[in-house]
């Protein structure tokens, strides 16, 4: 059964049976924002949300960047699906908009961490995007073998003036590695600046 994560929760990726989770799928999936038109008619708006992963070095140095630019790492570790320019146009659906694919075997041994972060391409308030999830499962990008975890966000006027969220990230401990739930805003309007956010704040 998948573990429901809770804001700065840390978990190890260990299968039940002991071994560790090498290969493995990051699905992340957000909904479109509902408004009314004329005569209260429901309309549903687009929102144009990017998945991206950012490979860090122990000194925070970035190694590489996984994004809708560039869909593979430089060591072939990580593979992204592609862009997702709406989101989920008619309410949760529980699939997931872009997936990415790591291959921890294969990673750089120089990286120590991963950042998953969102990045509104449109510039919509993360207050008024009504979900946003990122979950661990074993499998690919068109089939689902066992979930491993999974971390909700909800909408929050906390949010507003936030265009981007720092995810979680996966890093390298005592030769393991885990995945911490950050589910951090940030007011960044470009991936590079997120990026830059997390080293210095989440690293």
């Amino acid at each position: 059964m998948a573990i429901s994560l809770q804001k700065g929760q840390r978990i190890s990726l260990e299968k039940d049976n002991g071994s560790s989770l090498q290969k493995m799928c990051i699905g992340v999936n957000w909904g479109a924002i509902e408004k009314r038109g004329f005569f209260g008619r429901k309309k549903m708006e687009a929102v144009d949300l990017d998945a991206s992963v950012g490979i860090f070095a122990d000194n925070g140095q970035l190694l590489d960047v996984v994004y809708f630019g560039q869909l593979k790492s430089k060591c072939g570790s990580i593979v992204h699906s592609g862009d997702d320019l709406t989101g989920d146009m008619d309410g949760d659906d529980g699939l997931d908009n872009e997936v990415i694919q790591i291959d921890l075997n294969r990673l750089s041994p120089r990286a120590s961490q991963l950042a998953f972060v969102l990045n509104s391409f449109r510039g919509h308030d993360f207050k008024d995007i009504p979900f946003a999830r990122i979950r661990i499962y074993e499998g690919s990008p068109e089939y689902v073998s066992q979930e491993f975890a999974r971390f909700d966000i909800a909408n929050d006027a906390a949010f507003g003036g936030s265009v981007s969220m720092i995810m979680g990230k996966m890093y390298k401990h005592n030769g393991q590695w885990k995945f911490n739930s950050i589910g951090q805003p940030t007011r960044d309007a470009k991936l590079e600046q997120t990026l830059t956010t997390f080293a210095r704040e989440c690293a």
